[in-house]
């Protein structure tokens, strides 16, 4: 049995199939690449937010905690010197240290 050959119209075909596909490559790759970048920039975005309401939140505890304890300074009878007895100093310095953790 004698080896015909691939008709030519088949051989054409497959060759600019392949060549179109070897062209088309790169400008996919860049597409995905794009896309990808989009989307952790995206995602980058929605985490600096996050961080900048959960800062915003202990901001907002920190000044509530400190107005509530200068508000009862006055409403206990206790020692001359409540602020030294009661431990509020000690609370404000540990708000501001969580605070100020987050400026980093």
């Amino acid at each position: 049995m004698a080896y015909h050959g691939v008709n030519d119209p088949i051989t054409d075909a497959v060759t600019q199939t392949d060549v179109k596909l070897l062209g088309e490559a790169p400008a996919f790759a860049m597409g995905s690449i794009y896309q990808t970048m989009a989307h952790s920039t995206g995602i980058l975005f929605e985490n600096a937010v996050h961080a900048q309401q959960q800062q915003n939140t202990l901001g907002q505890a920190a000044a509530n905690q400190g107005v509530m304890q200068i508000y009862s300074l006055g409403a206990t009878p206790g020692p001359p010197d409540p602020i030294i007895q009661s431990g509020v100093a000690d609370n404000l310095a540990s708000l501001l240290t969580v605070l100020s953790a987050f400026r980093k």
